[in-house]
């Protein structure tokens, strides 16, 4: 069986009021939310379920030293890491390792470097940490939340399942559905996905993609959540949308609009949201810097990633912070390195972008986890975290 969303109800359930941000804040969803200020204002219970967490309220202010002089470029609140960076840690056997081990002991170790947010890369650890091998669970996200709150941190989205199907198959929404349960058990404000959209280069293959990223945008909004995607360099090459047809059908050239700038233009800006991983980013504007018009003119554009989002402003609330040393041999323009220990100029673009309340940079290294040293990638977190505390506005 297949479904078509119902995309007439579209309330806005994230503008939200004092209401809506103490249901964030306690991680329960609206209809338990709900039935439970309805039994609080009847005196059948005295308190929610969950409690704020005291470590973060009192960190708030509070910055490692980093805070002196020139205007804070990323905040002590919003300084954040993809769990990815450290998977090799979630995964360890804590009985095999005195090293920190799963995620409880992670989040612990991540605290003590100053981060106070975290997005997940999906709910699974090593079978023999705390809550065991999956925490893909209304229980397992309840003990996640137990663990976050206990060390301060907040979870601030996840890359996870994004229904492949479209239409939607009833299994495929009941799953969707089970994650925006979780991800409010965990009081994210945002949910999504690793991958892009779409594959594709053409125009009517990214149409589609905007069709179920609306109908998913509109489910996802209705709990009170901002379902985002997620970009690698090729989501920033040029769309074909235009010039001869090739043999099947396709257009082979293109006006210069990029997919991911379309994407943006045809979904809706009050359900779809972007997270810009700026590492990719910086890689697209090495790649892609000249298409093929439409009349069959070679045609350069560079492209400007921090322009982009200044231009779209809020449908980018998420980035990941990752850096890069040129590279003339891989193909990319650029290698990983721990952030900060790059050339990409983070100065130049968080203070272009601005809105640094808004934006949550998530620090991001694919290849932080090593054979070799299993030590190393919380290790480069830390770097990674000082680096990012150090950013200053340049003085004018």
């Amino acid at each position: 069986m297949t479904l078509n969303p119902d995309l007439s109800r579209t309330e806005d359930t994230t503008g939200g009021g004092p209401d809506e941000g103490l249901r964030r804040t306690l991680g329960v969803d609206r209809r338990r939310f709900l039935s439970t200020c309805t039994a609080v204002a009847a005196g059948a219970v005295a308190a929610p379920v969950f409690a704020a967490a005291p470590a973060l309220a009192q960190d708030r202010g509070r910055d490692h030293g980093h805070d002196r002089g020139g205007q804070v470029l990323v905040p002590p609140h919003k300084r954040g890491i993809i769990l990815y960076t450290v998977r090799d840690a979630t995964a360890r056997d804590p009985l095999a390792s005195d090293l920190p081990s799963g995620f409880r002991e992670v989040f612990k170790q991540l605290a003590r470097h100053g981060y106070r947010q975290v997005e997940f890369a999906g709910y699974r650890q090593h079978a023999n940490a705390p809550g065991g091998d999956n925490l893909e669970t209304v229980q397992g996200a309840t003990l996640l939340r137990s663990w976050l709150d206990e060390h301060g941190l907040r979870a601030q989205g996840n890359h996870g399942f994004i229904p492949p199907s479209w239409p939607l198959t009833t299994a495929d929404l009941d799953t969707f559905k089970k994650h925006l349960e979780i991800a409010n058990i965990l009081g994210m404000d945002h949910m999504g996905t690793g991958g892009d959209p779409t594959g594709s280069s053409y125009r009517a293959d990214w149409d589609v993609a905007a069709d179920k990223w609306n109908a998913l945008g509109a489910i996802a909004r209705r709990e009170g959540i901002k379902l985002y995607t997620h970009n690698h360099d090729s989501a920033y090459g040029f769309l074909l949308d235009g010039g001869p047809l090739d043999d099947q059908g396709r257009p082979t050239r293109s006006s210069g609009i990029r997919k991911l700038e379309y994407f943006l233009k045809v979904t809706d800006p009050k359900l779809v949201w972007l997270e810009m991983d700026i590492f990719w980013a910086h890689v697209a504007q090495y790649k892609f810097h000249t298409y093929t018009a439409h009349d069959g003119a070679s045609r350069k554009s560079v492209f400007d990633p921090a322009g982009l989002v200044a231009r779209n402003n809020k449908r980018y609330p998420l980035f990941h912070a990752k850096d890069g040393v040129v590279s003339t041999t891989n193909g990319m323009g650029y290698d990983m390195v721990p952030f900060g220990t790059g050339v990409i100029d983070y100065t130049t673009f968080f203070s272009r972008v601005g809105q640094r309340n808004y934006r949550n940079p998530m620090v991001e290294d694919d290849n932080s986890p090593s054979a070799t040293d299993p030590a190393q990638s919380l290790r480069e977190a830390k770097i990674s975290y000082d680096n990012m505390a150090a950013l200053r506005k340049r003085r004018g």
